[in-house]
Order: C-alpha cells, then sequence, then structure tokens
C-alpha cells in the first residue's frame, strides 16, 4: 500500500468521523441521565434506557410514526411516478420547444418554497383540503425539476435501439415506457424515491402550515410538540427530547443502509447531447 493510499484512507476516516460523530453523540445522549446529558463522553454513565419507554408513553409516538410513514411514502411515490413520465417525455421524444420548456421546468429550481408558500395554500385552502395531510403529499403529483432532470439524464443513456425494436414490435408508447424505461432505470427511480422519502420525513414547514389535529401530526410536527413541552419548559427534560430524535432518526439510516447500493448506479449519470 503506497502512501497516497494510505493518505486518502486517512482523510476518508477523518471525514467519516466528522460526518459520524453529531449521530454517535445522539446515540450516546439519549441513553444519559438528565445531569449527563450534555457530557461529552460517548458512552453513556450511567445507562438510562427508560427515556425512550418515558417518552413513547408521554406522546403518541407510534402514531406520528404511522402519519410520516404514509405521507412519505404518498410523497415519494407520486414524486418519482410524475417525474419519471415528464423525464421521459423530454429524453425521448422531439418536439418544438422542447429545449426551452425543458429549461422553464430547470428555472423554477431558482424559485424559493418562501415565494410559492402563499399562493399554494390559498389553493388548497379553496380546495377545502389546507387542515389535512393531502398537501403533504399531494404537490409532488406535478413532478420535481431536480428530479426531472436526474431521471432525463438517465433516459438519454439508454440505447435507442431497444425502444426502435419495441416500437418495430408493436409497443405503444406507454408499453415501451412501463415494461422498458421502468426497469432500465431502477437504480435512478430509488434514489429519487429515497431521496423524496427523506425530504417528506425531515419536513417540517409543510406539518406547521397546514396540519392543525395532533392526530394527524407527522414525526417533525410531533418532535416540536416534544421540543415544546420537555425542552423549553418544566425542568428541561433534555433526554427525553434527545430520545424521541432519535427514535425520528434511526428508520432514515437503517433505508440508508438498505439503499446504498443502488445510489453509485442511480447518481453516476452519462450526460449524453440532446438527440
Amino acid at each position: 500500500m503506497n502512501a497516497r493510499r494510505i493518505g486518502a484512507l486517512a482523510g476518508l476516516v477523518v471525514l467519516a468521523g466528522a460526518f459520524g460523530y453529531p449521530f454517535a453523540w445522539l446515540l450516546s445522549a439519549a441513553f444519559k441521565d438528565r445531569s449527563h446529558v450534555f457530557d461529552n463522553n460517548l458512552w453513556p454513565t450511567p445507562f438510562s434506557p427508560q427515556n425512550l419507554v418515558e417518552v413513547w408513553r408521554a406522546v403518541p409516538l407510534l402514531t406520528w410514526i404511522g402519519n410520516s410513514v404514509a405521507v412519505g411514502v404518498a410523497a415519494a411515490a407520486a414524486a418519482t411516478i410524475s417525474s419519471s413520465l415528464v423525464a421521459y417525455g423530454f429524453a425521448r421524444y422531439r418536439f418544438r420547444g422542447r429545449n426551452l420548456l425543458f429549461g422553464l421546468v430547470l428555472a423554477t429550481m431558482m424559485l424559493p418554497g418562501a415565494v410559492t408558500m402563499v399562493p399554494v395554500y390559498l389553493e388548497w385552502h379553496a380546495a377545502g383540503l389546507a387542515t389535512t395531510q393531502v398537501p403533504l403529499w399531494a404537490q409532488n403529483l406535478f413532478g420535481s425539476a431536480f428530479y426531472i432532470f436526474l431521471l432525463r439524464q438517465f433516459f438519454l443513456g439508454l440505447p435507442s435501439e431497444v425502444f426502435d425494436a419495441a416500437r418495430v414490435d408493436g409497443a405503444s408508447a406507454l408499453r415501451a415506457f412501463t415494461s422498458i424505461a421502468l426497469p432500465l432505470a431502477r437504480p435512478a427511480l430509488v434514489v429519487v424515491f429515497v431521496f423524496e422519502l427523506r425530504a417528506a420525513w425531515t419536513d417540517l414547514v409543510k406539518p406547521l402550515i397546514y396540519l392543525r389535529e395532533p392526530q394527524f401530526y407527522t414525526l417533525p410536527r410531533g418532535l416540536k410538540v416534544v421540543l415544546d413541552r420537555f425542552g423549553q419548559a418544566g425542568e428541561s427534560q433534555w433526554e427525553l427530547v434527545l430520545a424521541a430524535s432519535l427514535i425520528a432518526t434511526v428508520p432514515m439510516v437503517v433505508l440508508f443502509l438498505l439503499a446504498q447500493r443502488h445510489f453509485v448506479g442511480g447518481l453516476v449519470t452519462s450526460t449524453p447531447g440532446d438527440r
């Protein structure tokens, strides 16, 4: 092993430690008692697993987790399906103004979310859905500019001969999309699904705007309740706040570990020229 390889490995270890330390601290603090929760010892002494039991009993975490799973899966599925349809159209079909329209789609990424927050809320209010979970996922039915760009690049890298052969065999455009394009683009679709699921799982802004009833709260909105109840009032029971935060974090860590083998294939896409 040469010096360059050793240096690269050492750098990776340092970076891994820098990114992993916050989670290690959270994991440790969630099992500490109140007097030691903010010390810098990564081994919890004394060990207090009852923090998880207490916060589980104090607030309806199971309901909030179920809401987050439902909203996250719906949001991820809506974004994946709609974005893949639009991206496939931009990648496989020629029509007048295609590049201009695609540029306009990409330009929407320059708009901050705060710009459209009020008009979007007024639309959902007019539809009578402003106090439901529907706005948390239904907006993804119109696709996402970033995901459209990512999937378009992947679709452009697929061999056109396969689609030409399918057309000769009488396959419709929808059949070619569902039977050829989607299976070949599975790594990119997994990346889009996981990215959007993580975004919905950690989103606090939309639940704060739309959700009013505690039984509809997602996990981030519920953590805000836990913070207000145990972290900013009374005896400041931060060990319970951190225990709830750990419960909210672990599912995303597990999801990433399960899906990580798809990330390289999904993110490393070719960038061919327009056809």
